[in-house]
């Protein structure tokens, strides 16, 4: 019997942002999501703020510079 051994990594390689949610794209392939009333700076940021964002961490969270906003993927992970 074959096995496929699935290597699980937790670190975003991108992200997007709807008007009503939060999405991390991980390196393992996984989408994740959240919704916007979890992060009320965020939800009230404009889409260009929202636009402006890095990866922090090699991956671990991100970070919008123009609204003092951090968010861990650990967070969405429950």
């Amino acid at each position: 019997m074959n096995t496929l051994a699935v290597k699980l990594d937790q670190h975003a390689v991108d992200i997007s942002v709807d008007d009503t949610a939060l999405h991390f794209i991980l390196a393992d392939g996984r989408e994740i999501s959240a919704p916007l009333e979890w992060f009320p700076r965020l939800r009230d940021a404009s889409p260009a703020q929202r636009g402006q964002w890095r990866l922090i961490g090699k991956g671990i969270g991100v970070h919008w510079p123009e609204i003092d906003e951090d968010i861990a993927v650990s967070t969405l992970m429950g």
